[in-house]
């Protein structure tokens, strides 16, 4: 049931929404979580109720080992230790058995010349958001963030169907207090915040990420274009690609904060405007910033952490700033980024493409980390390399992200590789006739020139959007759509405990604010009552925007991220 299908948007979302608050007005709070409860449920059974049978044990295992843990004693170290790690690894181990088993037993064929049969194995329904989830869980145990847990809060925090697909990756302190409070805010705030961000969402998926989808197949599917992809066929492809993975995601994104918003629920941000990024590292602090926070706080600053304390110890110097040595920016930098990127590239399918795409990102990050830090030894004016650098920048980081986006949607590392040949021109500069050659002697075939032609004329169009537009977030920003929306524009560290050469290299910052015409937005807005959440033109725009989703989406296709 895709959050842009008709069964759900007029079906299960309003019968939902509609028994939660009137069972809290009516009945009690508890009655109207367990209704929650029970359409999270019944939202995996009917996605895929073979999902829901999978998943179940191993969410009932690690609120078996959080229970336990909190019932030992704290002097119980060891134990408390293996009750923990056991659940880690058991997530770890249920995760790499669905989506990784087949993969790894094809390789282990190929390399010893064995043919072992592979049973197809399904996908349980956001298995990988979910078991990144999980581990964060059994490590805020750990931490003591976590004091008491329940069995119904456990599961309704598990199960909660606004992040089921694709995530956020959200902490069980950022939403279960929000649905235990009682004194929720006002159901009007709520509905006017959700319903926005449900349309814009809306129409980002069904409009712009499924209309631009057709230019994707003739670059990166060989049985639609028939000849390897020449260079504009291939740079057309790859771009509609880049922003039909950027509209999808950002979709998504805001249906599912709209969708938590309708019970009361703020998410926190998972999406910020990640193509108007001036360098990796923002890119990554506004691009699924809640894996990124993740991997982050899991895997690159505990490796920072050892690896600096290793080199101290051993009497090597650390990371100082622009007077690093060569050895201190590969251990302590280089290291941990790839290494974290090569497990992210891994988290998001099994494939060398996304081992290739994890391991190219994490280069990328490497490169942009080591120049930031040696950077001042070089130009040492900040107002100067800052007009000069910042549109190169984006330039580059544009352009990064697409090449890297080849390995991420190519069914494998050589048809990536043939990809990549098509967008330096190996393949040749414009789409040949090939068949109609063959077929009707000299005749030519204009459609096979005009369609990335067309399909160019609209990657600028959105280009132009994406730069120049605010996003949903910004837009509704004095209603706080997102629970940590307001800090967004924070300079502080991402890891304050850290000593300072830790926190240079981290591997996402918090992003300053891009381009965008929200002035002419607000103008707008006082068109309107300036004192009514949502005025009369920002509800006609967004109705609009609702209705064209609706009608553009009666397919209810997929998200793209849903099937990582």
């Amino acid at each position: 049931m895709p959050f842009n299908s008709h069964s759900f948007l007029f079906g299960f979302l309003p019968v939902v929404v509609a028994g939660y608050w009137l069972a809290d007005r009516f009945v009690h709070r508890s009655a109207a979580l367990g209704w929650l409860l029970l359409a999270s449920v019944a939202f995996y059974a009917c996605a895929s109720p073979k999902s829901l049978a999978v998943l179940l044990p191993s969410i009932l295992l690690d609120y078996a080992l959080a229970s336990a843990f909190l019932r030992v004693a704290p002097c119980a170290t060891r134990v408390r230790a293996a009750l923990i790690s056991l659940g880690i690894v058991a997530n770890i181990a249920f995760l790499g058995y669905f989506k990784y088993r087949n993969f790894f037993l094809d390789e282990w064929g190929a390399t010893f010349g064995v043919h072992p049969t592979l049973t197809p194995l399904f996908l349980p329904l956001g298995i990988s958001f979910l078991t990144f989830q999980k581990i964060a869980f059994l490590s805020d145990v750990r931490s003591g963030k976590i004091k008491d847990i329940q069995l119904q809060n456990f599961l309704l925090f598990t199960l909660f169907f606004p992040r089921a697909i694709a995530g956020p990756i959200v902490h069980y302190n950022e939403v279960m207090p929000q649905l235990l409070d009682a004194k929720s805010r006002r159901f009007t705030t709520n509905a006017v915040v959700a319903i926005s961000l449900v349309s814009i969402g809306l129409f980002k998926k069904s409009v712009v990420a499924d209309g631009i989808a057709q230019f994707v197949p003739d670059a990166f599917d060989p049985q639609t274009a028939g000849t390897p992809a020449t260079l504009v066929n291939a740079w057309a492809g790859v771009l509609a690609y880049t922003f039909q993975l950027y509209f999808d995601f950002s979709g998504y994104s805001d249906m599912a904060l709209g969708a938590a918003r309708m019970f009361g629920v703020r998410l926190p941000m998972n999406f910020n405007s990640p193509l108007k990024a001036t360098s990796m590292v923002e890119y990554w602090a506004r691009w699924h910033i809640t894996l990124t926070r993740f991997l982050t706080w899991h895997i690159y600053l505990p490796l920072v952490s050892y690896l600096t304390r290793a080199r101290v110890a051993n009497r090597k110097p650390p990371l100082r700033g622009a007077h690093s040595t060569p050895g201190a920016i590969a251990t302590l930098l280089g290291v941990p980024t790839l290494v974290t990127m090569l497990v992210s590239g891994i988290w998001h399918g099994a494939g060398w493409q996304f081992v290739a795409w994890g391991l190219l990102h994490g280069v990328y990050l490497t490169v942009n980390q080591t120049w930031r830090l040696i950077r001042p030894r070089f130009w040492t004016d900040q107002a100067s390399y800052q007009r000069i650098m910042r549109p190169v920048g984006f330039l580059l980081t544009f352009t990064s992200v697409a090449v890297a986006l080849v390995f991420f949607r190519a069914q494998s590392l050589t048809h990536s590789l043939s990809i990549l040949g098509g967008m330096v021109g190996l393949h040749g500069i414009a789409p040949y006739p090939y068949q109609a050659l063959q077929s009707v002697g000299f005749s030519f075939d204009w459609t096979m020139f005009w369609t990335p032609l067309i399909g160019l004329r609209w990657i600028a169009v959105l280009f132009a959007g994406v730069l120049l537009l605010p996003n949903s977030l910004e837009l509704l920003s004095r209603l706080q759509p997102a629970s940590d929306f307001p800090a967004a524009t924070d300079k502080s560290p991402p890891h304050p405990a850290l000593p300072e050469e830790a926190r240079e290299s981290a591997i996402g910052t918090r992003p300053a604010t891009g381009w965008s015409l929200r002035p002419v937005w607000e103008g707008l807005e006082r068109l309107g009552h300036a004192d009514a959440p949502l005025n009369r033109l920002s509800a006609a725009i967004v109705g609009l925007l609702f209705v064209l989703g609706a009608m553009a989406g009666s397919g209810g296709s997929g998200f793209l991220y849903g099937q990582f």
